[in-house]
């Protein structure tokens, strides 16, 4: 074996180590039946106003040129929903066939006038404080997924893998987890050269330090990954195949979804998984870019929902964005940073087919600022009611600190628990 090749390979293990050290992690007790949860966070602040729009509005069709608003007639006709609210009559953007699909099936729910209520329109300040748990504390030494993993009560040793982050980097939603693998392509997830590395690495790595702990968890990731991969495939350089022919299309989020699907179907104990998509931010030419952004998003969900159709009642899907974009359109044909926004949640445990959330309106006095779409639902009571009727974690107190305002919208099916406020997990 060459000194370059081995090098190589060390530096490939050394890599994985840096976010592999996996833990016990696993359901808690009420969570039998292993609920998945997937986190999408579409950086950039995306137009919720352009991607679920009131068409009907004197307001919204007064304020945005025809270019960035959705319409009922015309080149942006957009898709009619049912059930919208403030019986105004909503629609989605032409661009997301798929998500429309979805909600007249009754798979997907849409909270609209939704977010952050503290105000901010710093995209930096916003995703922290979000990724953070918080409203308004960016000092928080860890992230709303690590304490919400932190409080979740381990009854197996069996979950190689209870959270990931797709992608090149770790969100600040795991900030302080040592469970959490970040993985881009997970073909790619290997040593380079034949198994030698690995043995060789293996003698290296035989104490207790955290160090000698990171390394034998990363080599044994890696070992299991590839295993499944070369069971399920019969050959490790096979392409992933999605199931009913469906084909990911080859963009950003539709590439990490098809990551992300692989792993769920390798059945290792998955429980919670990030993914981003960014672009949303429009200041100019939105609608261009809005469109491709959207027809991505609406493209990759729909391939991966329905390639995971055996897993349907076992994921929920939650989509968001760190803040909306102004009601009033720019004279650069785009938004600017705004406030209220649409929140989507997608799965087989989802109340969908409807729109829930309470609409603030458009007129100038009921505008945040006099100028945004008001935040009516914050977006932790849409996550507590993930967390609580699907993964069984009731530690509200502890995975959102300061937050004591739960009320269910009910649009997921599960158990109501009686919610622990306290700051202790």
């Amino acid at each position: 074996m060459k000194r370059r090749e081995f090098m190589v390979g060390c530096s490939a293990a050394i890599a994985a180590m840096a976010g592999s050290k996996i833990t016990g992690y696993s359901f808690s007790p009420e969570n039998t039946n292993g609920d998945i949860f997937v986190y999408i966070f579409l950086r950039g602040g995306c137009d919720g106003l352009n991607l679920v729009a009131p068409v009907n509005d004197s307001n919204y069709i007064a304020n945005r040129t025809s270019d960035v608003r959705v319409t009922d007639s015309g080149d942006n006709v957009g898709l009619q929903l049912n059930n919208g609210l403030a019986s105004l009559d909503f629609r989605l953007h032409k661009k997301a066939p798929e998500l429309k699909e979805l909600y007249d099936s009754n798979a997907l729910a849409i909270i609209h006038a939704a977010g952050l209520t503290n105000g901010t329109r710093s995209h930096f300040d916003a995703m922290d404080i979000i990724e953070r748990g918080s409203l308004a504390d960016k000092n928080l030494t860890e992230g709303w997924f690590t304490r919400y993993l932190n409080s979740t009560q381990s009854v197996h040793s069996s979950n190689l893998f209870p959270s990931i982050a797709i992608g090149s980097g770790m969100p600040a939603s795991f900030l302080g987890s040592e469970s959490t693998l970040a993985i881009g392509n997970i073909n790619d997830y290997k040593l380079r050269g034949d198994n030698r590395y690995a043995e060789i690495l293996k003698s290296m790595y035989t104490g207790n330090s955290l160090l000698d702990e990171a390394a034998k968890n990363a080599l044994n990731s890696i070992a299991e990954i590839n295993q499944r991969i070369a069971k399920d495939a019969s050959n490790a350089n096979v392409p992933y195949v999605p199931d009913h022919g469906l084909k990911y299309p080859d963009n950003p989020l539709g590439r990490s979804l098809q990551t992300l699907a692989q792993i769920i179907k390798m059945d290792m104990g998955l429980q919670v998984a990030s993914v981003d998509y960014g672009g949303w931010d429009t200041h100019e030419h939105q609608q261009y870019q809005f469109a491709n952004l959207t027809e991505g998003l609406s493209r990759s969900l729909g391939v991966f929902y329905n390639d995971l159709s055996n897993y349907q009642n076992r994921i929920t899907i939650m989509v968001m964005s760190e803040f909306g974009r102004r009601l009033k359109s720019n004279k650069s044909n785009g938004t600017d940073h705004g406030h209220g926004n649409a929140m989507l949640v997608l799965g087989g445990n989802v109340k969908g087919g409807k729109m829930y959330g309470n609409w603030p309106g458009l007129d100038n006095e009921q505008l945040d600022n006099h100028v945004d779409l008001a935040v009516t639902t914050d977006y932790r009571t849409v996550l507590s009611e993930i967390i609580i009727r699907r993964l069984a974690n009731p530690k509200l107190g502890y995975i959102f600190p300061g937050y004591a305002e739960y009320k269910p919208l009910d649009f997921m099916n599960g158990k109501d628990l009686k919610v622990n406020y306290s700051k202790a997990g």
